[in-house]
């Protein structure tokens, strides 16, 4: 079957799908995916909304006969492609395909995790005991061991640290378990398919980087298909550089003492060295008082106490590793233990170390612990290094990967200067469906009363759409300032309608309420920006307050715009511009997802009218209509609204 057969207007797809059209783009899309395949070549793609690009990828990577990995940047995708889009392709093409899920293993019940956490009953929690039978019942039933299908135990619950495995504590075939393991189940269906659905952070620590015994698969494949591509330079950054943790530090201590208790009871000195060590992983991070993300030389400069703190953490880690490695031969556990005392010393010395042109040493302080980061400042020739290792399709598709039309700025992140680019534009008429506006007398985004000012702007829009609106906003300090406002404009309008804050649960239920609740309004930060699909009128408002620049005093961004300068190049028009753009064209994205919505987009930050630079990051989004003028923006959206209802009756009368 050609690609043209396969879309065509009388094709397979529309005795499938009902009302199916032939969209150009959309095959356009396809046609270039199956040369890159063809020719083992590079492809970087960027289709706007509703173009359809999971298909366009889908039907020439399953057409072409050879094995296939396909990356996304979120597991709600990765889920989607699983169990929704992949086999609705195989199914209309009649290809005998197979297909193979795969998560990272702290999303598959570890046996001997479970039966240690049910034997220990180390719990904080009531609820920990009740989700810990749930647990138990279901990894007796299920064949995948999947987390995410573990009925009535939420996946951020407390419950899954204790039974699932990182890499730092399997026992590998030492494991009394190794035959029944769900992650082994997983990996061994992965290699066997055509077709395997992984996410980025899985791909980059587990397929490629090759830590954990997976990385069999890329060998045996001659297509990869990165999707939500724009990630990708973020968590290759991530993956090519090292970390140490301070909850991996605390967790070699408890799993240290509660293996020494088992086996080496008469070994006293360890569980005591254990408990020392725990403490003093914890007396770091009680060094700061609050969040904060530093380079190393300014913890010296600031943080005085912090070096005295890590280096009494690090004798204490010296000695645990020494007490492990006299007991290691009595258990794989304790060995296991000691391997891994021994890979935290080297990195804790190589974070000691001072930055290189190429590296960054920096700490991430979060609100209970703390993280330390060796970062490579430019991934370009590492990442080119991998995709020249063996002939094979690479495949870069997303919604947002240029700026102004230009690929330059992914290209150059990721060396991708050999690759075929192209873009396709959303098929929704954008002029129709949704206005663009820009709010005139803000103050400047820095000032104390900017977000009060965001929310008074907002109102009146709100209360046209009557809600259904989601409020994002690039800092978390502005998200719950901002909450506190709208709740307070509802307390006073007399308004019932819900208002759903980011943080309060987990994302996927703050979906699941938002789409049910009437006048529903979601106030919250980036992590909201992007992956998010409400169709319909539940979403008739997006409001963004600031143009998102990373802030300049992230360690990582400083280096690497220090590094930019010196290169002779601007650091804010190549990086920090671009980077920015992409963000903004993610959060613009969720407005409008099918070609009935309709909608108002409201960027609260004149930076984007008023100035130069703002005009670049303007031109690169949808062409909605545009308006600065409250009145105007209003008006659209109620004539828009009273076309929709009126089309909606002469449709319903049309089926009478």
């Amino acid at each position: 079957m050609t690609l043209e057969e396969a879309f065509a207007n009388d094709g397979p797809f529309s005795v499938a799908f009902p009302g199916y059209k032939l969209r150009q783009p959309q095959l356009e899309m396809a046609q270039a995916v199956a040369k890159a395949i063809d020719e083992h070549g590079q492809l970087i793609a960027e289709a706007g909304t509703g173009t359809g690009k999971t298909f366009a990828y889908l039907v020439p990577a399953l057409l072409s006969g050879g094995k296939t990995i396909v990356s996304t940047g979120t597991k709600t995708l990765q889920d989607q492609l699983f169990n929704r889009d992949i086999p609705s392709v195989r199914d209309v093409l009649k290809v005998p395909v197979t297909v193979a899920l795969l998560k990272g293993r702290s999303n598959y019940v570890c046996h001997y995790h479970l039966e240690r956490a049910e034997h220990e009953g180390r719990f904080m929690r009531r609820e920990d005991v009740v989700d810990l039978q749930k647990v138990k019942r279901y990894a007796a039933s299920t064949q995948s061991g999947d987390k995410a299908s573990c009925q009535g135990v939420p996946e951020d619950a407390p419950i899954w640290s204790h039974v699932t495995s990182t890499r730092d504590n399997c026992l590998g075939q030492d494991c009394p378990s190794h035959k029944e393991c769900f992650v082994l189940k997983a990996r061994r269906e992965a290699q066997e398919a055509d077709v395997v659905v992984v996410n980025h952070h899985l791909f980059f620590a587990d397929v490629w980087l090759r830590d954990e015994g997976a990385g069999e698969l890329l060998p045996a494949c001659n297509t990869v298909i990165f999707d939500e591509a724009h990630q990708l330079p973020e968590v290759a950054s991530l993956f090519f550089g090292d970390t140490l943790t301070s909850g991996q530090v605390v967790e070699l201590a408890r799993d240290a003492r509660a293996e020494a208790l088992v086996v080496a009871k008469d070994f006293i000195e360890l569980p005591n060295a254990a408990e020392a060590l725990e403490k003093a992983a914890k007396d770091v991070r009680l060094v700061f008082k609050e969040p904060l993300r530093l380079p190393q030389h300014e913890l010296k400069e600031r943080f005085g106490g912090f070096f005295t703190q890590l280096s009494v953490m690090q004798d204490k880690l010296k000695t645990v590793a020494q007490l492990l490695a006299k007991q290691a031969e009595r258990a794989e556990g304790l060995e296991k233990c000691q391997q891994r005392a021994s890979e935290m010393l080297t990195l804790l010395d190589h974070w000691l170390e001072e930055d290189s042109k190429d590296t960054v040493h920096w700490i991430d302080v979060t609100q209970h612990s703390f993280l330390l980061h060796v970062t490579p400042l430019n991934i370009a020739d590492l990442f080119q290094k991998q995709i020249n290792m063996n002939p094979r399709a690479w495949i870069f598709a997303s919604a947002t990967l240029a700026v102004n039309n230009q690929f330059t700025h992914f290209q150059h992140e990721l060396g991708l200067w050999k690759a075929e680019t192209a873009t396709w534009d959303s098929p929704f008429d954008y002029k129709q469906q949704a206005v663009l506006y820009v709010p005139q007398d803000m103050p400047s985004p820095n000032t104390p009363g900017y977000t009060q000012a965001v929310v008074e702007k907002a109102w009146p829009l709100l209360q046209s759409t009557q809600g259904h609106a989601f409020l994002l906003f690039t800092s978390l300090k502005a998200m719950c300032e901002a909450h506190e406002l709208v709740l307070e404009k509802l307390k006073d309008a007399n308004l019932d309608w819900p208002v759903f804050l980011q943080g309060t649960t987990s994302r996927t239920e703050l979906l699941d309420q938002f789409r049910r609740a009437p006048n529903a309004i979601l106030v919250a930060s980036q992590t909201f920006w992007e992956g998010i699909d409400v169709r319909g009128e539940q979403l008739s408002l997006v409001v963004i307050d600031k143009l998102p620049f990373s802030p300049p005093d992230d360690p990582v961004l400083s280096a690497r715009m220090e590094q930019i300068t010196k290169a002779g190049r601007s650091p804010f028009m190549d990086y920090q511009l671009p980077n920015a753009t992409i963000t903004l064209k993610q959060g613009a994205g969720r407005l409008i997802r099918d070609e009935t919505d309709i909608g108002i987009l409201m960027i609260a930050d004149t930076r984007l009218v008023e100035k130069q630079y703002g005009k670049m990051i303007w031109r690169s989004l949808p062409p909605m209509f545009r308006s600065r003028e409250l009145a105007n923006v209003q008006k659209f959206y109620a004539v828009k609204q009273a076309e929709k209802m009126q089309q909606g009756i002469e449709h319903s009368g049309d089926e009478a």
